[in-house]
């Protein structure tokens, strides 16, 4: 069943955060699907504007129709993650997105909420629900790239005037978090002080936690033992996902975990057999294993457990 994210917030806000997660193919599809009937848990399908090229956009929202009916008990909704204002009216007007994410956290403050304005007209006029992003994330995830010297914390005061201004659903702040697989090599940290204030000026207001992936270092150890190179990667710590809730995070984005088990998967099945070339080999493997990936963060997430009461709740 797909809903928009403004239903999942409101089971969940104070309590627990929903797992916003990055598709791209088959497989992690299926995983995530399955991970998040195991863990009972409502989740997000996020579809960035890089998945939407790699092939063609219609053929992720072909994947997520059949598995809408394949599991008929999930409950999810479908979200534009990183637009520019271009993609977000295409995905508004497509009817088949539940929520739209505009960022144009690179402009100005009056430029920023400008932009989102006409995005939020847009899509409340058709019944979907939009974020947007105050402040800047450092790191490198597709075509966002900010260095550590540009990454700006959101300012408190600024967000209840944007939030105002704009209309907007939820809110991205930047906090610290980073995209990609590097978030914490320089001085980077978790503020959740910036986010009590925040909190404490948009009470009951959902907002949402961006690169947060927590690069687990035995899944990094395995990449490279199998091959890979990837040195000094760290992420955010799990055992945080709660208290960000707690502070009015619903919603909190993981991407760069799930490449990190593919690529480990992968890594592992060609080395040992190397003779293999089916690619389905792999994904027979991937596929359970991203769905326990999947379901473990739900743990991490509170948001396991919850799928019998936001059904309910949603038919209130």
């Amino acid at each position: 069943m797909i809903v928009t994210t403004k239903k999942l917030f409101e089971a969940a806000y104070g309590k627990y955060a929903i797992g916003a997660y990055n598709i791209n193919n088959l497989e992690q599809t299926m995983g995530l699907f399955r991970g998040c009937i195991d863990s009972k848990a409502p989740f997000i399908i996020q579809i960035s504007k890089g998945a939407r090229s790699y092939t063609h956009k219609k053929m992720l929202e072909g994947l997520i129709r059949a598995a809408d009916e394949v599991f008929p008990e999930a409950v999810f909704a479908v979200h534009l993650d990183h637009g520019d204002e271009e993609t977000c009216y295409d995905c508004i007007n497509s009817g088949f997105y539940s929520s739209v994410m505009i960022d144009a956290s690179h402009e100005s403050f009056e430029k920023n909420a400008e932009i989102v304005k006409r995005v939020v007209d847009a899509a409340h006029a058709k019944g979907l629900v939009v974020e947007a992003e105050l402040g800047q994330l450092g790191g490198v995830e597709e075509h966002v790239k900010v260095d550590e010297a540009n990454a700006k914390l959101t300012d408190p005061d600024q967000a209840k005037e944007f939030v105002h201004l704009t209309g907007v659903d939820s809110l991205a702040c930047a906090i610290g978090t980073s995209h990609g697989a590097f978030k914490f090599s320089g001085s980077q940290g978790l503020h959740f002080e910036v986010l009590e204030e925040i909190q404490k000026r948009l009470p009951g207001f959902p907002l949402v936690m961006h690169g947060s992936s927590s690069v687990p270092k035995d899944e990094v150890d395995r990449i490279n033992a199998a091959g890979g190179n990837i040195k000094g990667a760290s992420g955010v710590d799990a055992r945080q996902f709660l208290g960000a809730a707690k502070l009015g995070v619903t919603k909190i984005n993981i991407d760069t975990d799930g490449r990190l088990v593919w690529c480990r998967v992968h890594r592992e099945f060609f080395r040992d057999q190397p003779e293999k070339f089916d690619l389905r080999d792999a994904g027979k493997i991937f596929i359970p294993e991203y769905a326990k990936f999947i379901a473990a963060k739900n743990v991490l997430l509170g948001s396991a457990g919850k799928l019998d009461e936001v059904r309910a709740a949603l038919k209130k």
